[in-house]
């Protein structure tokens, strides 16, 4: 069923964490309804809003790693292609960064 997409650990881990934080936010939301607020980013937003605009920003900067991971071979002399890991931590501390003061 999944054979068309390449399953390697940081994507799966990637889609449990977004699963994860969708039922976190759920629950959260239940217990705690939101409140709109004014961070930096340039619209007031609730909860849902930055989780959305973080996800968002998230897969936009896990796609740019992959769309220049093989000409970082070149501009930094690496011997192999940089691990996913990188842009999967840059991308949760983005969506952190969001989520805390978005």
């Amino acid at each position: 069923m999944f054979e068309w997409m390449a399953w390697t650990l940081p994507v799966a881990v990637f889609f449990c964490c977004i699963v994860l934080m969708l039922g976190v936010m759920t629950v959260w939301e239940i217990k705690s309804p939101t409140v709109a607020r004014k961070g930096f980013l340039p619209i007031v937003t609730t909860r849902g809003d930055r989780l959305f605009i973080g996800l968002l920003s998230a897969a936009y900067v896990n796609l740019a790693f992959v769309a220049v991971s093989e000409k970082m071979i070149e501009w930094f002399g690496l011997e192999a292609e940089p691990s996913i890991w990188f842009s999967f931590v840059a991308s949760m501390a983005l969506l952190a960064l969001v989520m805390r003061r978005g």
